[in-house]
């Protein structure tokens, strides 16, 4: 058994090490999951450290700054950087370092009510997660969100044997200072707070007055430092742009009752995405956790990924915008869940147990060999793209080499062209466009209307180069305009009074 043992930790030491393999390569052309985080989201939530070690700043005034309400993520790519320069490479270095974490912290949890090999069986189904293969090689913000929580239930559950009042604080101290970093990594990790009140609630014998001081203890450890954060850096120097990340992420809620159970049941359905197989068993062994299989209750990590389960997607369908991405977050306490359901069958009802051991192993499979064709088949078109799209900027200069682009943290991350973004930002385009005057905009496919309208006010665009990138046929060209100044007397865009006060700010 222990040569089984350790054959099976060399097989997902390996099976993680590929993960490392061709990093600056696409997200897998051609997936299942089409998700415009590829195209910006790992330039605009490291775009703190890589203004830090580019410009000097870790804030652009104006322009889309999301590192004043989300600083966890930049600050560590900072630390990275420091070491590697600023690199595309290294920054989904750091998330595929974050993911092993992720993996060991499934491990212990499982360890915790469960035996050793399905501990492994846990690791060996997010290891060879093709979904999770894709999107934990995106350096953006899910994993992260992932660790904190993870590591959060697992000091939740040493809280029982805690031998001291002493030690029993210090983990509270140390749950609330993770729930702190989780809100400031992602701001949705507050829909996963519920599941580690509830391990603390079990901690506490689930006595009410007990809980209390338990909760007000972590209540206090998150709150504290947040506050901190907020009063000493927000609000006075970044407010603007703290409030501006939660206005642009606002969505459209159906207006109907039958508008919004159709969202939370895409919201549930797109539980698929992660893996078709492990959805199905979840709901499978949810099923049964109220006929066959009541012990699951007592089992504090099948609750608590329930009750997380339940929460993020409740957040997913409250925000009615079912990116995949999203799923990362689901995808461990789904592990967990029908890790924890497993074990529980092959106990109370052998047959069943080997069944379902049967349907998880031929999902491995079926997943190892997706995981298996994007490890072979990589393609570059995006760093190409940005490569080809930055020496033509070289070398044809245009005054200002400053680029306007949706996609242009990205670019800028890897290949330190330096943009501003065209879609978001707290100061209008116009405005923006007119105290940056940026020489050169790329767009995907084709213009958009309401930006070529900003750009006319002061620019006329002249399209002068095209690169193939990515899959979606709305956004597989990156096209790049020239933006020459039009006369002053021709300008139509004159900044107001008020603009210019923001401009000093």
């Amino acid at each position: 058994m222990r040569a089984v043992t350790f054959a099976w930790i060399a097989a997902l030491c390996l099976l993680y090490s590929i993960h490392l393999l061709h990093l600056q390569a696409d997200f897998p052309n051609f997936s299942p999951w089409m998700d415009y985080s590829k195209y910006t989201d790992e330039g605009w939530y490291g775009s703190g450290a890589v203004r830090h070690f580019l410009g000097g700043s870790w804030r652009l005034p104006g322009d889309f700054n999301p590192a004043a309400a989300l600083p966890i993520w930049p600050v560590l790519e900072a630390l990275v950087f420091h070491f590697t320069g600023v690199s595309l490479a290294a920054a989904r270095t750091l998330v595929v370092a974050v993911f092993g974490g992720n993996l060991l912290l499934l491990y212990s949890l499982l360890r915790t009510q469960h035996p050793r090999l399905i501990a492994l069986l846990g690791v060996t189904i997010a290891a060879a997660c093709a979904f999770l293969y894709a999107f934990s090689r995106l350096a953006i913000l899910e994993p992260l969100l992932i660790f904190w929580t993870l590591l959060s239930w697992r000091l939740a559950l040493s809280l029982p044997d805690a031998a001291s009042r002493a030690k029993r604080l210090s983990l509270l101290i140390a749950i609330g200072l993770l729930i702190c970093l989780s809100v400031l990594t992602k701001t949705t990790g507050i829909f996963l707070i519920p599941a580690v009140f509830y391990l603390i609630w079990r901690a506490a014998d689930f006595r009410p007055a007990k809980f209390a001081r338990y909760a007000i203890a972590s209540i206090a450890a998150a709150a504290l430092p947040w506050l901190a954060y907020f009063l000493v850096f927000v609000r006075p120097h970044a407010l603007s742009d703290y409030q501006y990340l939660f206005a642009a992420n606002e969505t459209i809620s159906p207006s109907s009752m039958t508008g919004k159970l159709a969202a939370f049941w895409y919201a549930l359905h797109g539980i698929l995405w992660i893996d078709v197989s492990l959805g199905l068993l979840a709901a499978v062994f949810f099923i049964l956790s109220a006929i066959w299989l009541r012990r699951l209750w007592r089992n504090p990590i099948f609750v608590a990924s329930l009750i997380a389960t339940a929460g993020y997607v409740f957040f997913i369908g409250w925000h009615n915008n079912m990116q995949p991405r999203y799923y990362q977050v689901v995808a461990f306490p789904l592990i967990l869940l029908v890790c924890a359901g497993t074990a529980s069958l092959l106990r109370q009802r052998g047959w069943a147990g080997f069944a379902a051991l049967a349907a998880i192993v031929l999902g491995i499979g079926l997943n190892l060999r997706l995981t298996m064709h994007f490890v072979r088949h990589p393609e570059y078109t995006f760093v190409t793209a940005a490569q080809n799209l930055t020496n033509y900027i070289d070398q044809h200069p245009n005054g200002n080499r400053l680029l306007l682009s949706i996609s242009g943290a990205n670019i800028t991350l890897a290949t330190h062209l330096p943009s501003i973004c065209d879609d978001y930002g707290t100061w209008d385009l116009p405005y923006r466009i007119h105290t940056y005057k940026p020489g050169w905009y790329a767009a995907w496919n084709e213009m958009d209307p309401g930006t070529l309208e900003d750009l006319e006010t002061q620019y006329s665009a002249q399209k002068v180069a095209q690169f193939p990138a990515f899959d979606d046929e709305d956004r597989n060209l990156l096209i790049l305009y020239k933006l020459n100044p039009l006369p002053l007397e021709k300008q139509a865009y004159q900044p107001l009074a008020e603009e210019k006060a923001n401009a000093g700010k």
